[in-house]
């Protein structure tokens, strides 16, 4: 598994940047992404795939313990589409 800090590091290598320029820098995108979504806007990263603000309908479920009915209650969500270039990586 790969983790945010090894992303960073990777991005700083490859662009001649310190380690904490790109740790900045991983971080402002991630956070731009966020602020789109939470604005149930779209995010389409050409060449990876699209992230979709959902929301889920109310619905009922059971309980893993007890068998019992719950009511899930409604709630956003987000749907990562990738794109056709990544499938085929893949």
């Amino acid at each position: 598994m790969i983790r945010k800090p090894e992303v960073a590091g990777a991005i700083s290598e490859s662009l001649d940047l310190t380690q904490g320029v790109g740790q900045e820098l991983l971080s402002q995108i991630l956070e731009e992404i966020t602020l789109a979504l939470s604005r149930k806007e779209e995010v389409t990263l050409p060449g990876f795939g699209t992230f979709v603000p959902r929301l889920r309908k109310e619905r009922q479920g059971n309980n893993p313990r007890d068998g019992s009915a719950i009511t899930i209650a409604a709630h956003h969500t987000v749907i990562f589409r990738p794109h056709k270039k990544l499938k085929e990586i893949l």
